[in-house]
């Protein structure tokens, strides 16, 4: 694991095996919320109060029926009240976030910078979610995650302007697109969450975000293109590639961007 930091006193009485094992189990609690977040936001209900309930059946689900992952494995993937097929995207939801989590971890330790950069992932996991099933960026968890991100960015000594000019930068790439679209190439959902990338980033590895997340959206798109899923007229909501090229340039931006700049000078 990478020294980014020293770990809490608490981890020095635990193996790092023992403590991945338990960041990873953090991780699947909160993809379980992360699953209730997309659900009920849709709803327009809230996701902080209230118990779990079957899609289907609307009944609550017990709390030993909403164990990440295992209940989904102990109940075959069905409801136990009504016996209706539970959607894979609960149990891929829990899986990423807990292997996100293990992977933040492996890099950053148990740093400011991992536990910002776990929950701004996890935004961006709702993100990638929400928009590929309703394609629509959620402002409920975008412009909560615009605060955060700004404040830990100071805190990570970012930088006040170059804050500000990224995602100033962000949401006016987007910005100009919509303008002169009038919303037929993005969404204004993308212009806040190129705000949201910016504030994450900062403005070099925003444009490294960027670049990798149409670099992404063309490959899949010819992909499908080429398995004849889509059409050339399809449209392909945009925030899932953002949303891993912001991910990617989370962690990599910095190598990217010196294995790009040494090729173009030389």
């Amino acid at each position: 694991m990478r020294n980014n930091g020293n770990l809490s006193l608490v981890s020095c009485h635990l193996s790092l095996p023992m403590f991945a094992t338990l960041v990873f189990l953090l991780g699947l609690a909160v993809g379980s919320f992360l699953n209730v977040v997309i659900f009920r936001l849709k709803l327009g209900k809230s996701f902080l109060f209230g118990r779990s309930f079957c899609p289907q059946c609307k009944k609550p689900i017990a709390w030993h029926d909403n164990i990440p992952l295992l209940s989904f494995a102990l109940l075959g993937g069905r409801c136990r009240q009504c016996r209706k097929p539970i959607s894979l995207e609960h149990p891929l939801v829990e899986l990423s976030a807990g292997l996100i989590f293990l992977f933040l971890y492996w890099h950053f330790g148990l740093t400011f910078r991992f536990w910002a950069s776990a929950i701004l992932t996890a935004v961006l996991l709702v993100i990638f979610v929400y928009d590929l099933k309703y394609r629509q960026i959620p402002d409920e968890v975008a412009l909560p995650a615009m605060i955060f991100a700004f404040f830990a960015g100071l805190y990570l000594k970012l930088g006040f302007w170059n804050l500000i000019l990224a995602a100033v930068l962000g949401a006016g790439f987007f910005g100009s697109q919509y303008l002169i679209s009038r919303g037929r190439w993005v969404g204004d959902g993308d212009i806040r969450l190129g705000a949201l990338m910016g504030l994450m980033l900062g403005w070099q590895y925003l444009l490294v975000a960027l670049f990798l997340a149409y670099l992404i959206g063309a490959g899949v798109s010819l992909v499908l293109l080429a398995r004849k899923k889509k059409a050339m007229s399809s449209e392909i909501p945009f925030g899932p590639f953002l949303a891993a090229g912001t991910f990617i340039a989370l962690i990599y931006g910095r190598p990217i961007l010196a294995w790009y700049l040494n090729l173009t000078y030389y």
